[in-house]
Parts: structure tokens; sequence; C-alpha cells
């Protein structure tokens, strides 16, 4: 308990000042890198780098080829971390993912050998694909950060973040996510197709002799990433901007039109999602825009709307409802 607060301890103005400028100039480095290989997707490649930020997952839920796979590499690549990939398929087992005990013929004992969760940056591909045990099972190890095997307890290395695809159009030999799943998510996003221009500019870049991703070197490293992560809950936020979160979860729990329950988790989900966009933007406070902003991403896949609206647009109307502070 007292490494993990001394891990946030409170910075003077200054210093905090001067960090928040650091983090700020490493953002875009980060930002710009991946920019070379994700062309046209300014606004995905944001979101990401925020929920990252917050400690949070990202769902990406998008039709194949738009660039998923290479959105989390090159982000991996660009902030020196591990990847790992993992196709999800329906015979996948829990073990398969997490790890299991293997017995040793010369220790004769058995020895744990780490599955492919022993990373930093974890691409679970068309997670709808495996059957809930092993769904459960991945997003087990995404909010506990750690493995049990035979009662054995094994630590993930920080940073451990998800990157989850869903293909939205074939449900063929699919297990939806339930909604208590689906919360484990801090944002939902879709890459989509890129406009015209930048679509012709990724295909010289891609056509190139050499790949594009092999000329990608890292512009920080694990640590300077885990700084972002411990500098964000120290993003200041007033009681006025908490009460503004809480209004607009409550908002959305009562409206008649929503047929799925806000949990708690989302309202924190959405706060550390404002605080590290305040991050990343060199601010050491928390503003309206941050929560408006982040609002739709963060929950449109937790709400049900009864009619012909898609999530999105119908959390935009109900912020336009609830007051915010001046």
């Amino acid at each position: 308990m007292e490494s993990a607060r001394s891990a946030i301890a409170v910075p003077s103005r200054l210093d905090m000042t001067q960090t928040l400028a650091i983090i700020h100039e490493e953002y875009v480095k980060v930002f710009e890198n991946v920019q070379r290989v994700i062309l046209g997707k300014e606004l995905v490649i944001e979101r990401v780098l925020t929920a990252m930020a917050a400690r949070g997952h990202v769902l990406l839920k998008d039709v194949p080829g738009t660039g998923k796979t290479m959105l989390a590499r090159t982000i991996a690549a660009t902030i020196a971390c591990a990847f790992k990939r993992i196709q999800f398929v329906p015979d996948l087992l829990p073990m398969d993912i997490t790890g299991s005990n293997v017995f040793d013929l010369r220790k004769k004992a058995f020895d744990f050998q780490p599955g492919p969760v022993f990373t930093n940056i974890l691409l679970a591909d068309e997670i709808n694909r495996a059957t809930p045990k092993t769904q459960s099972a991945l997003l087990e190890v995404m909010e506990e950060r750690q493995v049990s095997v035979e009662g054995v307890t094994h630590k993930l290395d920080a940073p451990f973040q998800v990157l989850a695809t869903m293909n939205p159009l074939d449900h063929d030999g699919t297990y939806a996510l339930p909604a208590a799943q689906m919360d484990r998510f801090l944002m939902m996003l879709s890459v989509g197709y890129p406009p015209q221009d930048a679509e012709v500019r990724m295909l010289d870049v891609h056509l190139a002799v050499d790949p594009v991703l092999e000329d990608i070197r890292p512009v920080i490293d694990r640590s300077q990433f885990l700084r972002w992560q411990q500098t964000v809950p120290l993003v200041f936020c007033s009681d006025d901007i908490k009460r503004y979160a809480v209004g607009i979860a409550n908002a959305l729990r009562s409206d008649s039109q929503n047929l799925q329950s806000i949990s708690p988790r989302s309202t924190l989900g959405v706060m550390r999602a404002a605080q590290a966009r305040a991050m990343l933007s060199g601010r050491d406070y928390v503003s309206v825009e941050d929560l408006q902003t982040l609002a739709p991403d963060v929950y449109s896949h937790r709400v049900l709307v009864a009619d012909a609206r898609v999530g999105r647009e119908f959390i935009q109307e109900v912020i336009s409802r609830v007051p915010a502070p001046v």
C-alpha cells in the first residue's frame, strides 16, 4: 500500500507543470509516429492513446481490413512495449491464453508456462468468436491484471492493455459479449474507412519496397509511458465537474429510451479518460469539454436504445439536456 502511495505522490505545482509539458511533448511524438502508418485516422489514434493512458482497454468494432491490427502493432512499436496477438476461435481454451502448468521431466516438477496474455499490449482479435468461458478468462485478466493457476497467482508486468476487435457484420459462429463483459472496456471505437486522399497515401506507403512498420522506431520507452499512467490520477477534478459526470450518468439511467443500466464503473471510467485527455493536452485540470468529448466513446457500448438511434447520437442528446457547470 505504501509503494502505491509513493508511486503517485502529489508533486509541487512547478513539478506538475514541468511533468505535463514533458508528457505533452512525448504524446505529440507518439501521435505523429503512429500517424505515419495509420493515415487519416487522427481521432481514433487520439482516443486509443487516451484510453491507454487511463489504464483502460479498448474494443474496436469494425469490419476486417480497416487497420485495427496495424494500429495496435504500431502503438506497441512506438512506445517500446511487447506486443502479442490472439486469434479467437471457438475451440480456444482459457489455458491457451492464460498459460498452464507443464510437467518438466528433468526437474520432475510442474513449471508454469505463461500464455500470450503475458505481454504489454495484447490484440484480442475477433473476441466474440471464442466461447463465453474463454472470453471470461481474458476479461478476468483485464480486470485483475494477474493470472491464477492452481492456487498460484502470477502478476502481469505493467503496462497491460487489451485492444479487442469485433466484426459487426459476420455473426455466424460468434458468442455475443454480455453487458457485464462489455462494461470492462473503457471505450468502444470504430476505425472506419479512411478518407479518399488518405487511402491513396496509404497505397503509396504500404506498397513501398520496405514495409513501413519495420521503419517504426520507439519515440518513448515503457517507463515513460508508465509515467503517463501514474500522472493521470494527479489531474485535478473540481466538485462541479464530478457532479456533472454523475449527472450525465443519472440522465442516461433515468431515460426511458435506454434499456440498459449504466454502472458506477462507467462514471469512474469517463472521469479517468477525461483526466487522461487533459493530461495529454498539457492541462492539470479536467474541463467540461473533456467530458462532453469522451462521454459518447465511453458510454456508447453501455446503452441499449429502444428506437432507431445509435448509442452515440442518444448520448449526445442526453448530454445536451444536462446543465453544464460554468
